[in-house]
């Protein structure tokens, strides 16, 4: 067999064996102040399927190898590899089908390609499929299956389950950047504006790890701490007082109320009096406070949208969401909000806007919500309708785990869809 290699003409060397050794020139490099030498080998063009694929021809190539002649001299393996010019675009998209492994300059000894690295011992190679316990099924049928199997069948989740499990994922998403601002307004009240700011609030925090925050700026006698369950006796005053000596969460937790779900609300003042004073300069020091220790930080704005703190609430906004009622004159007034903010400079927040049609009476509305769900898309983002519920509608303190169903999926819906806003605000 070594013979017939060693008959084969120097054009035929498709083994990379060569004929003679004339072409070897040996130079001493000097290389930890051992001998070295350059050997120039001609490599022939692979036969190649990753080559072939992608139409790539790879030119013969000289390849430069600096050899120690001690093992245990320190070297660095180089190879040079010659491309047409018109083929490095081709090139570039090639990839071996195999891992790749990122060599680094180390003593030749220290090149054992039998040999794994840790990161390669993940759970995916390891675990055996047939014996990962699958979480317990939710959903009356699965369950029943897997009870009386013994735990040996288990077919998943349910419809319903997985539906609110989507939601939760959709709710609880990262978000990026500082504390994100969401105002609620409307130009009439009576319409629904804090018990929607109560319920986005609550669907928020029961679903989110991070912390959210309720602001009641309403210049007159404003009334979200008292749709949750546990209220403080400090208001919005007291942190503009307080805010320069704010030093960690605690000093804030002394102020503000909280509820099951674990939204946090700071009240307006009690008496309107006050309140009035109420300025854009101090809904800035209670923003920046809340800013520092809340991820999302919602405003339950004044009836209007010209009094003395929406300018500053409308500054700060990442998005909006316009609350009316199903009457024919709580629908124009919020399409005209809308003009107002296009008109005005906010253009960007009412295309990225969320507009809740509110069912704030029982019974069928005399209006056909569908038609105006219909010209609201026309100029937002979305538009969630939010049914009626008697346990809302008593004016007490809010339950978020007693309400109707459908009231806290709609909920549930709106964070979801304020979410989504906000990423993808932040991801243009």
């Amino acid at each position: 067999m070594a013979s017939d290699r060693n008959e084969k003409a120097a054009g035929e060397a498709d083994n990379g064996v060569l004929a003679t050794t004339g072409g070897i020139d040996s130079t001493g490099l000097g290389l930890a102040g051992a001998p070295t030498a350059q050997v120039d080998v001609t490599l022939p063009v692979a036969d190649d399927d990753d080559f072939v694929d992608d139409d790539v021809t790879v030119d013969e190539t000289v390849v430069a190898v600096p050899v120690a002649t001690e093992p245990t001299v320190a070297a660095a393996t180089t190879i040079a590899v010659t491309v047409a010019d018109d083929e490095l675009e081709h090139a570039e998209r090639v990839r071996p089908r195999t891992s790749e492994i990122t060599l680094q300059s180390r003593r030749l000894g220290d090149f054992e390609a039998d040999r794994e690295s840790a990161d390669l011992l993940t759970a995916d190679r390891l675990l055996d499929p047939a014996r990962i316990v699958r979480p317990e099924p939710e959903g009356p049928w699965q369950h029943f299956v897997y009870a009386i199997s013994g735990h040996r069948i288990n077919l998943g989740d349910g419809k319903r389950a997985r539906a609110r499990k989507e939601l939760d994922r959709r709710i609880a998403a990262p978000l990026s950047g500082g504390a994100k601002f969401v105002p609620v307004l409307s130009r009439k009240g009576g319409v629904g504006k804090t018990t929607i700011t109560t319920l986005l609030g609550m669907a928020l925090a029961d679903s989110r790890e991070d912390r959210v925050i309720a602001v009641d700026a309403n210049p007159d006698r404003g009334t979200l701490a008292e749709r949750i369950g546990r209220t403080s006796d400090k208001t919005v005053r007291d942190l503009v007082r307080a805010s320069a000596e704010v030093r960690g969460f605690n000093d804030i937790s002394q102020i503000v109320g909280r509820d099951q779900t674990r939204l946090d609300v700071i009240a307006s003042d009690a008496d309107p009096h006050v309140s009035e004073a109420f300025s854009d300069t101090d809904y800035e020091d209670v923003a920046k406070v809340a800013a520092h220790f809340y991820s999302v930080v919602l405003t339950d704005t004044g009836t209007g949208i010209v009094h003395s703190v929406m300018a500053a609430t409308l500054d700060r906004a990442d998005t909006l969401v316009v609350v009316t009622g199903l009457s024919v004159d709580e629908a124009r007034l919020a399409s005209e909000t809308l003009t107002w903010l296009d008109a005005n400079g906010y253009a960007d927040l009412v295309r990225n806007a969320v507009v809740v049609l509110n069912t704030s009476r029982p019974g069928a509305p005399l209006v056909r919500a569908a038609e105006l769900e219909a010209h609201f898309r026309t100029r937002v983002r979305s538009v969630v309708r939010m049914p009626y519920d008697p346990h809302i509608a008593s004016g007490s303190a809010i339950s978020f785990r007693d309400l109707q169903p459908a009231t806290r999926e709609a909920a549930r819906e709106l964070a979801a869809i304020v979410v989504e806003g906000l990423r993808a605000q932040a991801a243009a």
